[in-house]
């Protein structure tokens, strides 16, 4: 039996406080499981705009997708996390990656370290965070006090933890710690500096899953797996839409980009067999598509509501 479907939007762009709230009111209204927001210099403000977007809505969960553990001291994020569970009433998702734009930690004066220092570090942060806010062989309730001073309190007894991942030692993270897989479906251009992307094909992206199902074949229970959808269009006229991707990208063919998993471009029809057709290839029921293409998405959301 599938795991029922889930839909999440990342909001990308800032905004005054009552469009924020607007904004955060209308992805409820259309259907969406978790309001997202990412994690990059420029970019809204993680936390605050996850409480603002709890004061304007009651369904959705709220997550991070995701926090760059390389600008994050682990016990600093662990109040984060807690003031902020409890200030949205037990909705939060916590998701987690490496980061991958150096150019983000060069303006921020931080360190960007090799590929390897950078999931050493997002696997001590998971240790820390499960320490200070509770692990499965610890009470979950409270975080532990610090010289006799009271922390704050997390209202969930344990934060899901969203892990995106794609490289092996990601992966082994993932199926060891995280309760949300997420795959991005591509990989950092090499010597990018400003983390260009380049998607994987839906072969690869195979691999990636087989190689993390292999993994976690010791789990107790299974992790959700999800997909970041990079570009969604309802549409009669599939190459014009994807003509950018083309533009950046010309060694695919027309029909190879709209075989992407990242990309969901077609009739409304053709999209939505696509989504079920990647639940039954990859396993992915939970699907997080950027901010804007949250309304055509939400038609989708509508026809596979409750499968």
């Amino acid at each position: 039996m599938p795991r029922p479907f889930r839909f999440g939007v990342n909001l990308l762009t800032a905004a005054p406080a009552g469009e924020w709230r607007a904004k955060c009111r209308r992805a409820e209204e259309l259907g969406y499981d978790v309001i997202l927001v990412p994690d990059h210099l420029g970019w809204v403000a993680p936390f605050p705009a996850l409480v603002a977007a709890a004061g304007a809505t009651e369904r959705p969960r709220l997550g991070t997708f995701v926090l760059n553990a390389g600008f994050w001291n682990p016990a600093l994020l662990a109040r984060e996390v807690a003031t902020t569970d409890a200030l949205t009433g037990g909705r939060l998702e916590l998701g987690l990656g490496t980061g991958y734009v150096r150019a983000e930690h060069d303006t921020a004066g931080l360190p960007f370290g090799s590929p390897g220092e950078r999931v050493d570090h997002l696997a001590h942060t998971v240790t820390e965070l499960e320490r200070l806010l509770g692990s499965a062989e610890l009470p979950h309730s409270r975080l532990r006090s610090s010289g006799g001073t009271p922390m704050p309190t997390p209202t969930q007894s344990r934060v899901p933890l969203l892990i995106g991942a794609n490289g092996d030692r990601m992966l082994r993270l993932t199926a060891e710690r995280a309760d949300i897989a997420a795959f991005t479906a591509g990989r950092v251009v090499a010597g990018s500096t400003d983390g260009k992307i380049a998607p994987l094909t839906p072969e690869e992206l195979d691999g990636r899953v087989a190689r993390y199902r292999e993994l976690a074949a010791g789990r107790a229970e299974p992790a959700e797996l999800n997909l970041l959808v990079q570009m969604v269009k309802v549409t009669d006229d599939p190459e014009a839409v994807v003509k950018p991707l083309l533009d950046r990208r010309p060694q695919l063919t027309v029909d190879e980009a709209l075989a992407l998993p990242i990309v969901l471009v077609g009739t409304l029809r053709e999209i939505v067999e696509r989504v079920r057709a990647q639940r039954e290839r990859y396993g992915f029921s939970y699907l997080t598509v950027l901010e804007p293409y949250m309304e055509d998405f939400a038609q989708v959301i509508e026809e596979l509501r409750g499968e």
